[in-house]
């Protein structure tokens, strides 16, 4: 895990990252500049258990790339779930709350993953762990308001004006950053790569 100091605001970002790109970046700027934090964690997951594995590039390169693309030094490219063999974003959590006393860290995710959020593994207590940032993503705006996840805990939503806070508050409490969306996609990114070998 990347060192911190106690006192500090840590942003958790975390995805296959397959392949990393602007997009990404762009969440990740969007989250250290609104949330106030002094460090986000780029967490490059060995896999994720709800997307096809097939087409996973190696984790080596999936971390190298995701070097190249974040000069900001803020930004700290990490793979440790590989190391302590964490499937579960839940389990990451915990984790990291349990190795980091007295930081406060906000779980950041695109506005397009939280549409899905209630497949994940133990959704609620990864609500229930540390704050929630959702970063608005194209054609994701409204997730917010149809979700079962944000319906759920509507009770905790703060407002955006807010955001420099929510690393400071108890969960449960979410919410959502408007602001400049990439449209670029892993998936397309892969497609277009595919399209290319094959031409």
């Amino acid at each position: 895990m990347p060192h911190v100091e106690k006192g500090m605001q840590v942003g958790l970002f975390g995805g296959s990252f397959n392949p990393p790109h602007a997009g990404h970046v762009l969440v990740a700027d969007i989250a250290l500049r609104r949330l106030a934090l002094d460090q986000i964690w780029w967490m490059v997951t060995p896999g994720n258990p709800l997307k096809n594995t097939r087409e996973l590039a190696p984790l080596g390169v999936r971390i190298q790339n995701s070097q190249d693309i974040t000069p900001d030094p803020r930004i700290k490219v990490t793979a440790f779930e590989a190391a302590y063999r964490v499937r579960y974003t839940a389990d990451t959590l915990a984790l990291i709350r349990a190795r980091n006393p007295g930081v406060d860290f906000v779980w950041i995710m695109g506005a397009d993953s939280l549409r899905d959020f209630h497949n994940w593994e133990r959704w609620r207590e990864i609500m229930l762990t540390f704050p929630v940032a959702i970063i608005d993503r194209p054609g994701a705006t409204l997730s917010f308001l149809s979700s079962l996840a944000a319906k759920t805990f509507d009770y905790a939503r703060i407002d955006e004006a807010d955001a420099s806070r929510l690393a400071r508050m108890k969960a449960p409490a979410w919410t959502f950053i408007h602001g400049p969306r990439s449209a670029l996609s892993s998936t397309e990114i892969r497609k277009q790569q595919s399209v290319a070998r094959q031409g």
